[in-house]
């Protein structure tokens, strides 16, 4: 079964009330079995144009990732993160096919 995945890119503008955020979100990421595969860090952006940090998490299926997002408990955590930061969410569908 295909993983599910949040895909973020964010512009932090409050870095100190972020933190706000962040605690409270890893309530629901903890209920839902989340894990983190990029999370900041170094990056080059060939194309496009991003946010300046970006975050890929990784829940058990897609069900689960949406799951997540609608929670009682992610919905607290958005509004913790009202006015600390920008971010566009894409939650995909992991794909479990053959390979090139």
């Amino acid at each position: 079964m295909a993983k599910g995945y949040w895909i973020a890119h964010v512009d932090v503008t409050d870095p100190e009330g972020y933190k706000d955020y962040q605690a409270a979100n890893a309530i629901a990421f903890r209920k839902y079995g989340a894990r983190f595969l990029v999370r900041g860090g170094g990056a080059e952006q060939p194309e496009g144009r991003l946010r300046s940090r970006h975050v890929v998490i990784e829940f058990a299926d897609y069900a689960t990732a949406l799951a997540c997002y609608r929670s009682p408990e992610y919905e607290a955590a958005k509004e913790r993160r009202r006015g600390k930061g920008n971010m566009d969410l894409v939650i995909v569908d992991g794909y479990d096919g053959a390979q090139p």
